[in-house]
Formats: C-alpha cells, sequence, structure tokens
C-alpha cells in the first residue's frame, strides 16, 4: 500500500486514530528530527474526507477509462496511478490528421480512436511517460499548435486546439514525467534514447523518394521504419530487426538495409578487434622484456616518437587490417637518415 496521499484509521474499541502516510515517507531517524504541525480534529477529519474523495472519484474516472476502450483495451486500474487530464489532440497519421483522445496519468500516456465521443473509444495505445520525449514545433501547413511526442517505438506530431492548451499539455506531460521520474529512481533526462522517426505522410509525395517511379492503384505507398520515407514495393523488400520499434524483423528500404548491413559489419568487426587485441595483451605479457645496451640507445629512442599507424602488408593479402602484432614489430622501428 503506497503512503503517499493514503489516510490509514487505527480503531481501538472506541479510540479513533488517523495515520496520513504522506508523512511517513522519510526514515525513522529523519522523522524524529523533523516538527509535524498539530491539526485540529475537525482539520483532520476534513482532510480526511477530502483525500478519501479524491480517490474514490479518481478510482471512478480510471474506471471510465478503462469501459470507454470495451474489451479491447487494457485494465488501467494501479495502486497509485492518478488519473491527471484528459482532451482531444489532432495526431499526424499517414493519411492527414485525425483528432484522437489522450488520458494522462502520472505514470502513463494513453491515446486512441475516438467511435462515440464521450462514449467509445477503440486502438488503445499505452507510452510510458519516461520513454517520452517532446519537441516543440512550429506550425504546418495542415496542423497549428502542433509539437512533437518521441518515444522508442513511435514517435508521431499532435497539435492542439489553442496555443494556451498546447502549452498545458506540453507542461503537464513535463510535470508528471519529472515526478513518476523522481519517485522512482530514474533518469529524468532521456535526450540521448533510441527514438523512432515520425513517418512522412502519404499526401506528401506522389513518387517514391527513392526510386522516384509514381504510386499508382496498383504501385502501393509503403513507409520504411528507419528512415520514415515513403517508397514503393520495390525499394522496401528488405526486413531488417529494430529491436526499439518490434520484436519481429521490420519493412526498411534499401537504401537503409545497405546501412544496416555496414553498421552491423563494423560492429563485428570491432568485436574481432577487441578479441585480438585481448589475444594480443595476454601473449606480450608472457614474452620476456629486454634491456637497452647502453644509454646513447636509450636516448636515441626517447628523442623522437614515431606515432602508431594501420596498414597492410601488399605481400600477406590474408591479413587483417586490425591484426597489427607480428614477430618483427617486437623490434623498435629503425629511423631512417
Amino acid at each position: 500500500i503506497p503512503k503517499r496521499n493514503s489516510v490509514f484509521s487505527v480503531e481501538i474499541g472506541d479510540f479513533i486514530t488517523h495515520i496520513y502516510g504522506s508523512k511517513f515517507e522519510l526514515r525513522s531517524s529523519e522523522r524524529s528530527a523533523k516538527k509535524f504541525k498539530v491539526k485540529g480534529t475537525i482539520d483532520l477529519g476534513i482532510h480526511m474526507a477530502d483525500n478519501l474523495d479524491f480517490m474514490v472519484k479518481n478510482r471512478e474516472r480510471i474506471q471510465a477509462v478503462e469501459s470507454s476502450f470495451g474489451r479491447t483495451g487494457k485494465i488501467l486500474q494501479k495502486a497509485g496511478r492518478i488519473l491527471v487530464g484528459e482532451g482531444h489532440l489532432k495526431k499526424h497519421c499517414r493519411r492527414g490528421p485525425k483528432l484522437k483522445v489522450f488520458f494522462l496519468f502520472n505514470d502513463i500516456l494513453v491515446y486512441g480512436s475516438i467511435m462515440v465521443p464521450g462514449r467509445w473509444n477503440h486502438k488503445q495505445k499505452i507510452i510510458p511517460l519516461e520513454d517520452v520525449l517532446q519537441e516543440d514545433m512550429e506550425d504546418g501547413m495542415d496542423m497549428s499548435n502542433q509539437w512533437l511526442i518521441r518515444t522508442p517505438c513511435k514517435s508521431f506530431y499532435v497539435s492542439a486546439a489553442s496555443p494556451e492548451e498546447k502549452r498545458e499539455w506540453m507542461r503537464h506531460i513535463s510535470q508528471s514525467k519529472a515526478l513518476h521520474a523522481q519517485h522512482n529512481g530514474l533518469p529524468a533526462d532521456n535526450t540521448v534514447g533510441n527514438f523512432a522517426t515520425p513517418w512522412i505522410p502519404d499526401v506528401a509525395s506522389a513518387i517514391c523518394m527513392r526510386c522516384s517511379k509514381r504510386f499508382t492503384v496498383t504501385n502501393r505507398r509503403h513507409h520504411c521504419r528507419r528512415c520514415g520515407y515513403i517508397v514503393c514495393k520495390a525499394c522496401s523488400k528488405s526486413r531488417a530487426l529494430l529491436p526499439n520499434i518490434s520484436s519481429r524483423p521490420v519493412r526498411v528500404c534499401r537504401n537503409c538495409m545497405s546501412t544496416e548491413k555496414q553498421e552491423t559489419n563494423q560492429k563485428r568487426m570491432m568485436g574481432k578487434y577487441r578479441k585480438m587485441k585481448k589475444n594480443s595483451v595476454e601473449d606480450t605479457r608472457t614474452q620476456p622484456e629486454y634491456e637497452t645496451s647502453s644509454d646513447e640507445e636509450l636516448g636515441d629512442q626517447n628523442s623522437y616518437h614515431v606515432s602508431t599507424k594501420w596498414f597492410k602488408d601488399n605481400e600477406d593479402e590474408d591479413l587483417s587490417p586490425y591484426c597489427y602484432f607480428k614477430p618483427e614489430h617486437m623490434n623498435p622501428p629503425v629511423r631512417q637518415t
């Protein structure tokens, strides 16, 4: 049972006392040094009634949100979850702006399609607030008062009816996210995360953004999940695994597939390089150390610095450019005069 915003009533015979959980969030040593204000019985009764009334209304509001999504929605009732606000926002979908219903909780953001206003919603989507990153945007041609909501799984543009409503939505989302991160010990700044790219709307282009072929009834539009471009079927036959978007391979364009292969090869080569470097260091430890024959040779070695270079011997084509450890490299380079 969470202590915050909870009131515990203890009844022993005819004696009744109330314990406020918000006063006992601190440790016992910190509570002993903290001074609590003495409240009268009437004030305590009013405060307890207000808290209980708020929790009952909050539970009823969350239950109404669950009922609006029907059987297809997920259970939203959770200990400590509070419904902060709700409203209608325009979401920029692939076929244009559509009005969606949004519910802001103290730990998640829920939205869905409107079937019957105020009664029936569909296609429930739940986004944890710790994954949300907001970016303020300028007004577009078809959407005003818009901003960008970035998440690792999906990023999209939303717009409010007025600038004031936009500021309030962004402020409440940022405030709820900060309080949620502070309460659960999560990092408050997630600007370095791997976020999904927002899709370009279908009306933005009549041709493929890769091969420039015109879209027709048979040549339909598709979206690359990695770059968000509008591409044709021929340019998006490849599938790649993007863990932040889906656990299964998703559609990507040929350019992104080529980039994905290059990044995979680089990671594989870096893994081999680290393994070879580790093995070379272990072999070097077992080799004997040689002392210089005289002070003159020592002085010649310290008189100049040879920078490290990566090279490949033309005679040995099978040698990896990252495998620079050779027997002849054990001796110091000879300076040419």
